[in-house]
């Protein structure tokens, strides 16, 4: 019989297979690794550059306001309106007629003007007619006198011969001595007439006192003849008109309408007092208007103010006393666009 030895062993074994082969994983660690170690130097640098550039090298305020110049227009005559040629905030380019005021008591006066200006320029030729009669009855009185004066030497010659009595002397003495008072007074006559024309018996008519007063007085009624139409001063946009209506009387120099100016445009800016180290006219400036997104605006640094805005307030602060306290005072750069 055989028997099974002891030391034979039965082993139940698993066919072995050969070990695949494993490709090399990519090395994620390093590339992450190295990605950090110079992407975040350069993100440093870079917002480091922004803020160099756009914060320590800029200042800014939204404390700013967009200021046009406002015109209060008012009639230099007074008078009833009788025409509105515009509307509220309608635009208007200078020259254009706004309102007309009645004119007529205007006219009249202008045609009274120039009735006086006639007047005054006859009047200077009747002086100067009157000066030449002056200067007529001057020679004719000077000639009466020369007669009388020959007279006289010839009677005096007689009574010296003994020819003729000294009492033949008294009337051509009496005629002598009337001769010279017209020649006086002829004189003051055309002294007279001489000052009536200013000094100047050649003076033209229209340089003489009198006509040049009412030339003066002319030319006003004229001018307020055509201040009874108002016109724009300036282009720009017609506001606040409520009290303007056909109809309505206005008295010289009422605040009637405003004109806001278009074609003078500037900014003020109120930068606190710490941000005004090196600021100086002409420094370029960049604004954006809130009514306007993604509009920028370029401007030039115009003037500093020459204080703070409280000091030009109606009641300025006193702060002297114990309740004083540090606030931050702003000041108005004004730009230009």
């Amino acid at each position: 019989m055989n028997a099974p030895l002891k030391n034979d062993v039965e082993v139940n074994a698993t066919p072995v297979m050969a070990p695949a082969v494993v490709e090399p994983k990519p090395k994620k660690k390093r590339a992450r690794r190295t990605a950090l170690m110079f992407g975040v130097p350069l993100l440093l640098v870079a917002g480091g550059a922004y803020f160099y550039l756009n914060g320590g090298r800029y200042i800014d305020t939204d404390n700013a306001y967009v200021s046009q110049v406002k015109v209060s227009l008012s009639a230099d005559v007074a008078g009833r309106v009788t025409e509105v040629d515009v509307a509220e905030n309608q635009a208007v380019t200078a020259g254009a007629v706004l309102f007309k005021i009645d004119p007529e008591p205007y006219r009249i006066a202008l045609e009274q003007a120039e009735a006086g200006l006639a007047a005054a320029r006859l009047n200077v030729e009747q002086l100067r007619v009157g000066y030449g009669t002056a200067q007529a009855k001057l020679t004719a009185a000077q000639q009466t006198l020369d007669l009388r004066q020959h007279e006289f030497d010839r009677q005096q010659a007689s009574v010296n011969q003994g020819v003729s009595a000294t009492a033949s002397l008294d009337d051509v003495s009496l005629s002598l001595q009337s001769a010279k008072s017209e020649v006086a007074l002829a004189q003051q006559d055309l002294a007279g007439a001489v000052a009536a024309l200013a000094g100047d018996p050649e003076i033209a008519t229209d340089t003489h006192p009198a006509v040049r007063k009412a030339l003066a007085t002319r030319d006003g009624a004229a001018r307020d003849l055509q201040k009874t139409t108002v016109v724009a001063p300036a282009t720009g946009v017609i506001s606040q008109m409520a009290s303007l209506n056909v109809g309505q009387f206005v008295a010289t120099g009422t605040t009637i309408v405003s004109l806001i100016k278009s074609n003078d445009t500037w900014i003020d800016a109120n930068f606190k007092e710490t941000q005004l180290d090196g600021l100086h006219d002409g420094l370029p400036v960049d604004v954006s208007v809130d009514a306007y997104p993604g509009l920028k605006l370029h401007g030039l640094v115009d003037s500093i103010g020459a204080g703070t805005g409280s000091q030009f307030a109606l009641i300025p602060a006193q702060n002297a006393t114990g309740n004083w306290v540090k606030v931050t005072q702003r000041v108005t750069v004004r730009v230009r666009l």
